[in-house]
């Protein structure tokens, strides 16, 4: 890289300015852009670190090539590392080889996963504030002018420095008390996730009932969680009920229980889920599928506070917190004479809506990373990345599943990646399109072999910085062979050049 800037800095530049102009949220421009540090200059584990004005330590907000595990563990003192140096001082710092400087905190762990070479780090600054740095490894001998990788860093800081200030901005990073509350089970940064901490930051310390609303598959039962957790009823059970899995001639009993001899079959008193739930939160998901003779006790219940079991007189008072749950649209349900209206009033006390994936696409990456690394545990496997191919893929898919498709597609890919690697082709045929495929948009033989080969030879052209002689000898085939290939596929091996 030199002072006069190669056509691939140039571009990329001209990308993030791009993105920066469009992006709404932080999230949306962090991912294209520590990607592209990685993938079009060369460079590996980007990072972005922004200031907590609670305690003064810098936080690592996101950086390419980690789990989202690694990312929350970094957290640096004031002034610690080189990280804390650039945030104190506002002055870039270069450091020509980690594994020598002492002031190398290290706690991202290079050294660890045998990461040596240059490190450098740039302020995100906004005038006379340092609300962050952005810091990237350079590694190998492509890359022998650092004074040319701060510039670019500089520029590419810059760039996303209307972008950090809108988020701190939004999300209270300067402001600790307007910080909305984030539960350890949930996960995502976008505008609209942070709406969602925000109302259960609100709701979470009352009994106050809540009803949840979204798309099947957005994440209703984790919310719920969040608020039985954060609750003072924590220690008391939490039950969950899928209204829609129970059939209706027991669902009355499995609710509220019955006594011995009270039907067909019932040998026995047995406690229903309320009873079970007492001190504690019952969750009743799909809300919207109960049935209206169950509708209207459960009004009762939610007015009186007690229970009767089947077959019994006898009033049983309860102190139970209730979460509902559904997707379906209770309010056209309620014109069409399908849903109670008293009961809904009832429900309807503290509404949260939980947005679909298609509207929270800052979330997608952080969210599949979380996956890698719970499927990693879960079949042992040892998936480092999701390469970018696959990424775009991930990134322009609607997901009408929601995040329980995308967790679905992610075990798919754990199970089938050979390496360490996610590949395009390792994610359900669905993600695909038509463009990889044929014209009806089904991937035949061919085609998915030939997306396969070409997954491998960018894969192998990014691990050897567009080394096309190397790459070949990675993939045992003739420099030949991989001339013709890369022409083929119409890959520009220099954009992975330094």
């Amino acid at each position: 890289m030199t002072d006069s800037y190669p056509p691939q800095a140039l571009t990329f530049l001209q990308t993030v300015a791009e993105r920066s102009r469009s992006a709404d949220e932080l999230d949306e421009l962090l991912g294209p852009v520590l990607r592209g540090l990685a993938d079009r200059l060369g460079l590996v584990r980007g990072a972005l670190a922004l200031v907590d004005r609670a305690d003064g330590s810098v936080v690592i907000e996101a950086a390419h090539g980690l789990t989202p595990t690694e990312v929350r563990r970094v957290r640096y003192a004031p002034g610690e590392g080189i990280t804390g140096r650039v945030v104190a001082t506002g002055e870039p710092v270069v450091v020509e080889r980690v594994s020598a400087d002492p002031n190398f905190a290290d706690k991202l762990g290079a050294r660890e996963g045998g990461l040596d070479g240059a490190f450098v780090c740039v302020p995100v600054r906004h005038g006379d504030v340092i609300h962050g740095a952005l810091s990237a490894w350079v590694v190998g001998d492509n890359i022998t002018d650092l004074s040319s990788v701060v510039k670019v860093l500089t520029v590419v800081a810059a760039l996303l420095e209307p972008s950090v200030e809108r988020h701190v901005g939004r999300t209270g990073m300067s402001d600790p008390e307007r910080a909305p509350h984030q539960p350890a089970n949930l996960i995502g940064r976008s505008k609209g996730m942070n709406d969602v901490y925000a109302l259960i930051e609100q709701v979470t310390g009352s009994s106050t009932t809540v009803l949840l609303r979204g798309e099947s598959g957005t994440g209703k039962e984790l919310v719920a969680h969040a608020l039985h957790e954060g609750s003072p009823r924590v220690r008391g059970p939490f039950v969950k009920v899928n209204c829609a899995a129970l059939p209706a001639s027991i669902i009355e009993s499995e609710l509220f229980g019955h006594e011995r001899g009270s039907f067909t079959g019932a040998t026995e008193r047995r406690r229903g889920r309320f009873e079970i739930a007492n001190g504690g939160t019952i969750f009743l998901d799909e809300i919207g599928d109960l049935g209206p003779e169950t509708q209207i006790k459960l009004l009762r219940v939610l007015q009186e506070r007690e229970i009767e079991r089947v077959g019994s007189a006898v009033p049983m008072p309860i102190d139970v917190r209730v979460i509902a749950a559904t997707s379906r649209d209770l309010e056209t349900m309620m014109t069409q004479n399908t849903f109670r209206p008293d009961l809904y009033y009832r429900l309807n006390v503290f509404p949260i809506h939980l947005p679909p994936l298609r509207e929270r696409r800052a979330d997608i990456l952080l969210l599949a990373d979380h996956f890698v690394e719970v499927f990693n545990k879960a079949h042992g496997r040892q998936v480092r990345r999701i390469a970018t191919p696959a990424i775009d893929l991930l990134m322009s898919y609607h997901w009408p599943g929601n995040v329980r498709e995308l967790e679905n597609c992610v075990e798919r890919a754990v199970l089938l990646a050979r390496g360490d690697v996610i590949m395009a082709h390792h994610l359900p045929p669905t993600l695909q399109g038509p463009e990889l495929g044929s014209t009806e948009g089904v991937m035949g033989l061919e085609s998915t072999l030939a997306a396969f080969e070409r997954d491998l030879i960018v894969d192998a052209l990014k691990a050897h910085r567009g080394n096309m002689a190397a790459a070949a000898r990675q993939l045992d085939i003739s420099e030949r062979i991989m001339g013709l290939r890369v022409k083929q596929f119409d890959i520009d091996a220099r954009r992975f050049k330094a």
